[in-house]
């Protein structure tokens, strides 16, 4: 071989022919995309011109009118100008089909159109695929599998575990009221709701309303849940590859991990104690099994029908959403107690005259507070605290009640939200009047009294300390009308659609 043949003008040479190659397909390459996104662009426009929406951008959709106006006020803008449902434009090519009227929530839950993939995708690193995320027959078995964990006769007892860490959270708070008149609940409530499904649920013992590294788990959901609904707005993050190189990726990552070192380490421990020597048959001779003992022995008994993966995703899914949605709901029906001393009132009457020897409450009870149920589902209602919207993406095209149509492969979002404030279903949903009327100036600190079972917490709900969206939609204050929700009212068989209403 020749010197020649290996000088470094022939192998630059060689370089720089092959460059305009590359140069020639990155182009191609970019342009097929382009058309791409442009046809996926002509079909969206075509399939959803029947839906009316405000003028949106051809790059980043209504997400300017969002951030400006806040997401639950636009959206109650939209629910009143717009009959039925409407069209959100996330960007260009990504947009999907709000609905948010009974009819429309009827035929579409009537049917087995699949869940969000694009959602779900997101969602799966941090929950696997537990009920939540399951399809067809596997969510059957497995929603099969788990009924009897919460059977009638394993929840009367849990009543007692559920009042017990209640009191633990109220005695926290008589001793951080006496240093402060404000208090934020909402970490005290999931504190307290975590601490109950996991003594009722998982069988810990201990309180994890007093262990400090539970707060890292609950910090870790409340990351976990930002940065989902974060990453469904960006359309730079959808590709796996990059969403994990930027920074909100590795903090997604890192929350995940902490979500998961949580639930392998209850797991982990309700092993250890059933393998104590006669531990596993005392367990098993009950007549009913609490959730994770459920799993453990469907894991045990038939192996190759739940695996570890599985049996994990359902304790991370449960583990999430038994405290993090219960905390929310919760919190907000605080929120409305203390915004409408009425029914407080006439909710702590209804609680002591059951309790006004000191009595503990029990299951029994339940039922004999009717006025404080239509104050829990009125809350829902009127707030929907839990889960604002479902998801679906239709297999087959759909023909809505009214005429209008659309085409599979359409994205829906069951606004459950917008449907118990449509004025359409809901007469006067919400009712204004300025904060100043009802409470007193802002700038004057107003003792809002809120009551659990009965015990007073002056200043527990501090409307300051909300950010200025929630702020603006808590100043024009709802409706709380329990007796809506009273044996005989009459409303849509789909107006108000609760959190158990069946697969998300």
């Amino acid at each position: 071989m020749s010197v020649s043949a290996l000088s470094p003008s022939r192998a630059l040479g060689g370089v720089s022919g092959v460059l305009p190659v590359v140069l020639l397909l990155g182009l191609v390459l970019v342009l097929l995309k382009a058309a791409q996104l442009y046809l996926r662009r002509q079909w969206l426009l075509k399939a959803l011109h029947h839906f009316p929406s405000p003028p949106s951008h051809w790059f980043y959709g209504h997400k300017r009118e969002f951030q400006e106006e806040g997401e639950l006020p636009h959206l109650l803008k939209r629910v009143e100008k717009y009959p039925r449902a409407c069209v959100r434009w996330l960007w260009g090519t990504r947009a999907f089909v709000l609905v948010y009227d009974p009819d429309y929530m009827k035929m579409v839950l009537g049917r087995s159109d699949p869940k969000s993939p694009i959602t779900h995708r997101f969602v799966k690193p941090w929950i696997g695929t537990g009920l939540l995320l399951l399809e067809g027959q596997t969510w059957f078995q497995h929603r099969r599998m788990l009924t009897p964990a919460f059977h009638y006769d394993i929840l009367k007892p849990y009543v007692g575990i559920m009042a017990d860490c209640v009191g633990v959270m109220l005695d926290k708070w008589e001793e951080l009221v006496s240093q402060d008149s404000h208090l934020e609940i909402f970490g005290h409530v999931s504190s307290m709701t975590l601490d109950t499904i996991m003594k009722c649920a998982f069988s810990h013992q201990g309180s994890v309303q007093t262990d400090r590294n539970s707060q890292s788990y609950i910090q870790a959901i409340r990351d976990l849940s930002h940065l989902v609904v974060s990453r469904l707005r960006n359309a730079l993050h959808q590709n796996d590859l990059i969403y994990r190189l930027t920074p909100e990726g590795r903090w997604n990552h890192r929350a995940c991990q902490l979500a998961h070192q949580h639930t392998d380490a209850v797991i982990k421990e309700r092993k250890a104690h059933l393998q104590k020597e006669g531990e596993l048959e005392k367990v098993r001779s009950r007549r009913h099994l609490d959730f994770l003992d459920i799993l453990l022995f469907a894991r045990m008994e038939n192996g190759s029908s739940l695996s570890d993966e599985d049996l994990r995703a359902e304790v991370d899914t449960f583990m999430f959403e038994g405290h993090d949605t219960t905390a929310s709901g919760i919190s907000w029906i605080l929120y409305a107690l203390a915004s409408h001393p009425g029914h407080q009132q006439r909710c702590r009457e209804e609680i002591q005259s059951l309790l006004a020897d000191g009595a503990s409450i029990t299951w029994d009870h339940l039922d004999q507070m009717p006025y404080t149920n239509h104050v829990h589902q009125g809350g829902h209602e009127t707030l929907s605290t839990s889960t604002s919207h479902w998801q679906r993406e239709l297999s087959k095209p759909i023909t809505f009640p009214d005429g209008r149509s659309l085409p599979a492969g359409i994205l829906l979002s069951l606004s459950i939200y917008g449907l118990h404030h449509n004025p359409k279903v809901w007469p006067n949903p919400e009712v204004r009047w300025t904060w100043e009327e009802e409470m007193g100036p802002l700038s004057t600190p107003n003792p809002f009294p809120c009551s659990l079972s009965g015990i007073l917490i002056p200043q527990c709900i501090h409307v300051r300390g909300l950010t200025p969206n929630v702020q603006a939609l808590v100043l024009s204050l709802q409706v709380f009308d329990p007796t809506r929700f009273a044996p005989g009212s009459t409303r849509h068989s789909h107006a108000f659609l609760p959190f158990s209403g069946g697969s998300r």
